[in-house]
């Protein structure tokens, strides 16, 4: 039987235990050029007795930034920045991957470089209102892709990967999930497409596998990890046929050669992810379907009964930077602040205190 603390060996590299820091957006970036900030080198420093860490949603391109104060990884002064990161975490010991996320039409002008605008896979809008420099305002239509948007795409994901390299990163990871771009593509209501990019169950998998393919091919395989939410509907996306989408999909990517497939699992999901974790002959990182409870202890029995092979936490990360240690100890835990989440300073951020300067009353 597995132990969620005992080494694992994720290809080339071997991680201290199963315990995984999930990708999760800060809005900390520093000015106008999305710099990762010093800042946000003691954070994942703090957190580099995870097994892996993976970082909150980077944008491979300028078109991709979907949240304000996000970090990049598509121009010489983002991977400079990123350095200081990988630098400070590998100093404490620790593995961390960049995740490359492209926010679609899940964005706003005034994110955007002046004269562009969102894109998605077909003209239609996002349901609700997103959060933009000045103030919150609704989505806006985005610009159907054309074929040469898809292909420019594609080859921004495999060079932001290599450049996650050159910043020095162990890996990245693909953000295909909770309707942001690829998720998009998936989806029968945001991707009305005709052509090869829409439609059918091939046409709506081609592009995350075409992503995925590309940046192994950059940087290998061994290095690429994807996250999927199977059946999600955050940021009105709907998937059709999901356990024949999921399947084809997974199909699509399983004779590459990956890292791992990341599963984000909705509450009542378990069945497909054992589905999924059957047919993948990789090794498989599960964030479980716990909401609205964040993931905790008992889910580590996952791994112990092959569920999974290691296990990702969100918000009990976020507040809790020696997190394997409380999990094996069986806490206590220091309780998330959700208004400190996006945005501003070392409050709520870097400030969490660690086990061994806390007493009984810690947390929640």
């Amino acid at each position: 039987m597995p132990s969620p603390f005992t080494p694992f060996a994720l290809h080339h590299l071997k991680l201290a235990n199963r315990i995984v820091m999930s990708g999760m957006t800060r809005s900390r970036a520093s000015g106008p050029d999305a710099l990762a900030s010093d800042l946000m080198a003691t954070y994942y420093a703090q957190r580099a007795a995870a097994g892996l860490i993976i970082t909150e949603g980077t944008q491979p391109s300028a078109i991709g930034q979907g949240h304000p104060n996000t970090p990049g990884l598509h121009s010489t002064a983002q991977v400079k920045a990123w350095r200081k990161v990988t630098d400070a975490v590998h100093a404490e010991g620790g593995v961390i991957f960049a995740q490359l996320m492209h926010a679609g039409r899940l964005s706003d002008p005034d994110l955007l470089p002046e004269g562009t605008s969102p894109v998605g896979p077909s003209a239609v809008p996002a349901s609700g209102e997103m959060y933009t420099p000045a103030g919150p305002k609704p989505y806006v239509t985005p610009r159907e892709m054309t074929e040469g948007d898809i292909a420019e795409t594609i080859s921004d994901f495999a060079r932001a990967a290599r450049n996650a390299m050159q910043a020095g990163f162990d890996g990245v990871e693909v953000h295909g999930a909770f309707g942001y771009l690829l998720s998009q593509f998936l989806s029968s209501n945001a991707n009305w497409r005709t052509d090869k990019w829409g439609g059918s169950i091939e046409g709506r998998t081609r592009l995350t596998i075409e992503v995925v393919t590309a940046v192994a091919r950059e940087i290998g395989a061994d290095r690429v990890g994807l996250r999927i939410s199977p059946a999600t509907v955050l940021n009105d996306v709907v998937e059709e046929d999901v356990k024949e989408l999921y399947e084809h999909l997974v199909r699509g990517i399983d004779a590459l050669g990956l890292a791992y497939l990341h599963i984000a699992e909705l509450p009542g999901q378990r069945a497909l992810t054992k589905t999924l974790r059957e047919q993948w002959s990789g090794a498989l990182l599960l964030n479980p379907g716990t909401a609205p409870e964040p993931t905790g202890p008992a889910e580590l029995t996952l791994i112990e009964d092959g569920t999974a092979d290691m296990i990702s936490y969100g918000a009990l990360f976020l507040a809790n930077p020696d997190l394997p240690r409380r999990l094996r100890a069986g806490g206590p835990f220091n309780t998330p602040d959700p208004a400190k989440f996006y945005g501003g300073d070392h409050t709520g951020y870097t400030d969490y205190p660690r086990l061994e300067t806390t007493g009984s009353t810690d947390g929640g």
